[in-house]
């Protein structure tokens, strides 16, 4: 039999007054910080370059479903920045660094920058990308487990746009003409 919930509440507020500096982050945070920054910094330029991709495709796609693919490849680019602002914040809340520095963002990034002008190009990439994406983050979901919860919500949260963004780009590429 599982015991009663007790919290040692005086130990826990006396810790809360010794590191208060630390912000969100108490001494029962059981992830490696530095490595959680690290992986998050990734994902962001992750996020950074699939936003331009999509900024990208949405102004050059061309063909008999272009209108239909610029409207959902805006649509992406929007919530793709939104995962960028809330990785971010994390990174800060975490005491860490975001690390936006364009010189090194595809270096850094799980995705590639690729565009055309051919619409069925640019659907594929950006599937092959979300996929990419949920594989990864995926990945970080699970490496996380129970160290970071806050951090493993939130790429659970960015995991199921990605998933969605992919269900629709899929649908879009089968209706495409070659």
């Amino acid at each position: 039999m599982k015991e009663p919930f007790r919290l040692d509440l005086e130990n826990i507020k006396r810790r809360a007054r010794e590191h208060m500096s630390e912000g969100a982050v108490t001494d029962t945070y059981g992830a490696d910080r530095e490595q959680v920054i690290k992986v998050l910094n990734e994902a962001l330029a992750t996020e950074i370059v699939c936003n331009l991709r999509y900024r990208n495709n949405a102004l050059v796609a061309a063909g008999l479903n272009a209108e239909a693919a610029a409207t959902e490849f805006t649509e992406h680019a929007a919530e793709e920045q939104v995962h960028a602002d809330k990785i971010a914040a994390r990174i800060v809340q975490l005491g860490g660094e975001p690390n936006m520095d364009p010189a090194t963002l595809t270096a850094r990034s799980h995705a590639d920058y690729t565009t055309s002008r051919n619409l069925r190009d640019l659907l594929k990439e950006n599937l092959i990308a979300e996929r990419v994406a949920i594989s990864t983050y995926g990945e970080i979901v699970r490496w996380l487990g129970d160290t970071d919860p806050t951090t493993r919500r939130l790429m659970e949260w960015v995991l199921e746009q990605e998933e969605e963004h992919a269900d629709d780009l899929a649908s879009l590429l089968e209706g495409v003409v070659e």
